[in-house]
């Protein structure tokens, strides 16, 4: 529990309440409080929110992510309660040749893909719940006299897996190259003086301690800092046992598996914790652990307890050295830096200052072209987009946001049936249209719900899709004096609220142009993962996910001004005066799962619940990154031009 005060951590500075004004309730616009319009026709339905002058949701602060008022009528239906208080839809009386139901990277791939082959002429829909595209291509803009741009989700243009044909097609034909953007954009001489660091808090490791100068965390580091493991491990306010303990696994050459081959050992590893692997293998004192935890939790989403020691190596881990595994795949390995086809993929990183939202903002410009400047990579990052002409009566392509799908069903017989009527929630009132065909690239564990049909061998498939929960904050601060002064440019914070902070990327790229001096305005960036360890993965995902709907704002605000005072105070940083704005991108439904061989079965061909699940139905195809079970932007693409496939092939 913090020891200040709510004074000194600036929480009567009243940015909740401003946050909320402009978070939510201008995002539900005037539907939450609307009456049940059961006698209205589509022409005399209320407008949709996203066409009032000034909707514009990348600047709203607060609880963003899945926002509140999102994700209800979702809940609604999950729970049965949905249908005995609904009234009766509104046919619109539209009908398309593609519904989309997911306006997230893979709905907004699918609509591109179906009308590259259908043509410009190709009536389109795209409905989401959100009140922005993107789905976790999450843009957060900040004004403070200059225009701070953060991604709200999906942080960076990579991926394990070489790209697809498809993928790769896609992001050419957008003109991103991310090799060519990253040498020009990316700017590592702003902060080439300072270092990272580790803070020990007092609840996990007795003290409040900051140690500035990490050596090398993981194998794949180089040299980190420079500083020894010992001399770091000093100043620290760990045990002589425990810095032994983390000394052996950072530095250690021992072969703990001698005379079994390459292959061999990876199959112990892969069938053990990273924590049982510090315990009983190299045997380290179990006060190490907490030093290793959340290591894990920013690409799995639980700690060291829930991965296995396999996959830490394949993440370049420490620990490993002696055991002079060979790169490459294996059987029961995850998808991870050393894992499948890694070896054999060119390089393929970027970062937009607002991560993929910008790749889902040049999808919707190609989609809709007058709903946004500009033609290029670069300039997509300052282009401005009209929400108002995202639903245009003149446009073949329609985005409709804060519009909720709760039914796709086939009328007639799936077998034969010509069209798939779709009724969906804006507000309190419910609206049909009809498509020729339907893409799901929402989250498969609501399909099953939404389409009642489906097969009940695959309703049980979609509903594996245990999906990570996360939260990406972002604090706007009025400069980084601090961090200047610690030198310091991330710390590591495994035992608090969020597991990490650290100053903002720098990326120029067109007319954006990142903090230069510690005097600037900049954005710092903090993640946290909830989970439980000690369960399963799937187990620790759920009782997450339930912590992220239940948490208020105010206990993540507490938090994130309890955290930096107790990182930064030393530097002179003062949360009253020096936090400007607060955005909790709070995902309950975040990555997609990955299977994990600790806890799911070696799975044959085509026997995977993704396989399975994504199956088509009718004229129903399913896509999204759940589709692929792998949480990266090249398998939502995939996963939406397969899907697509399927329903150009039963088209009339």
């Amino acid at each position: 529990m913090s020891s200040f005060s709510d004074k000194e951590l600036g929480m009567q500075r009243g940015i909740t309440r401003r946050d909320f004004l402009n978070g939510v309730a201008i995002g539900l616009g005037g539907f939450a409080a609307s009456p049940l319009f059961s006698g209205l026709s589509w022409a005399d339905a209320p407008a949709l929110a996203q066409d009032a002058p000034g909707y514009y949701p990348p600047t709203r602060t607060g609880m963003r992510g899945s926002h509140p008022g999102s994700f209800d009528a979702a809940h609604e239906l999950r729970d049965g309660d949905f249908w005995t208080q609904a009234g009766k839809p509104v046919d619109t009386g539209q009908t398309y040749d593609l519904v989309v139901v997911g306006g997230g990277l893979s709905g907004l791939a699918a609509a591109y893909f179906y009308r590259a082959h259908a043509g410009k002429s190709a009536r389109i829909v795209i409905l989401d719940n959100h009140d922005d595209f993107g789905g976790h291509a999450k843009r957060n803009e900040f004004r403070s006299g200059r225009m701070l741009l953060a991604n709200g989700g999906t942080w960076a243009i990579e991926s394990p897996f070489p790209y697809s044909e498809a993928a790769h097609g896609l992001m050419n034909e957008l003109g991103i190259d991310p090799d060519k953007l990253e040498a020009q954009c990316a700017d590592e001489a702003v902060y080439k003086d300072l270092k990272s660091a580790y803070f020990f808090d007092k609840e996990t490791f007795g003290t409040d301690k900051l140690v500035v100068g990490t050596p090398a965390r993981s194998d794949d580091e180089g040299n980190g800092d420079t500083e020894s493991w010992s001399s770091f491990l000093a100043r620290t306010p760990l045990s002589p046992a425990v810095q032994k303990s983390v000394q052996q696994v950072q530095e250690g050459t021992t072969d703990y598996f001698p005379g079994l081959t390459s292959d061999e050992k990876k199959d112990r590893l892969s069938r053990m914790s990273y924590n049982d692997y510090l315990l009983k293998v190299v045997r380290v004192d179990p006060a190490a652990l907490p030093v290793y935890q959340t290591r894990t939790h920013g690409l799995y989403g639980v700690g060291t307890d829930a991965v296995s020691a396999l996959d830490c190596w394949g993440i370049g881990m420490p620990g490993f050295k002696g055991l002079k595994l060979e790169h490459g795949g294996y059987t029961r390995m995850g998808f991870t830096a050393r894992g499948f086809a890694t070896p054999r993929k060119d390089p393929y990183f970027f970062h937009y200052p607002d991560g993929n939202a910008s790749i889902a903002r040049m999808l919707v410009r190609s989609l809709i072209p007058q709903s946004a400047t500009g033609t290029t990579a670069e300039d997509i990052v300052t282009a401005k987009v009209d929400y108002g002409k995202l639903d245009g009566s003149n446009s073949p392509v329609k985005i409709r946001l804060n519009c909720t799908v709760v039914r796709a069903k086939h009328v007639g017989d799936p077998a034969s049936a010509k069209e798939v009527e779709i009724i969906y929630s804006s507000g309190k009132q419910l609206y049909t249209v009809r498509g020729k065909a339907v893409v799901m690239a929402c989250w498969n564990m609501m399909i099953p719900y939404l389409c009642p049909e489906v097969p009940e061998a695959q309703k049980e498939a979609l509903k594996c899709g245990t999906k990570v929960p996360l939260v990406y904050t972002v604090v706007a601060v009025r400069n980084w004096q601090a961090w200047q002064k610690l030198g310091m440019a991330r710390v590591a914070t495994p035992g608090m609220y969020h597991y990490g902070v650290n100053l903002d990327r720098v990326t120029d790229i067109g007319e954006y142009r990142s903090p230069r001096t510690p005097d600037q305005p900049i954005l710092l960036r903090m993640t946290r993962t909830p989970c439980k360890p000690g369960l399963t993965e799937r187990e620790q995902h759920v009782i997450g996910r339930m912590e992220l709907y239940e948490t208020p704002y105010s206990t993540f605000e507490r938090s994130i001004r309890d955290q930096l005072l107790r990182v930064l105070a030393t530097g002179g940083f003062d949360p009253a005066r020096d936090i400007t704005a607060i955005t909790v991108n709070r995902w309950p439904h975040g990555y997609a799962y990955e299977y994990n061989p600790l806890f799911d079965p070696e799975w044959k061909p085509g026997e995977a619940p993704c396989e399975i699940a994504r199956k088509r139905f009718g004229r129903i195809a399913i896509a999204n990154s759940d589709a692929g079970a792998a949480a990266y932007t090249d398998i939502a693409f995939d996963q939406a031009y397969r899907a697509v496939q399927e329903v150009l092939a039963i088209s009339t």
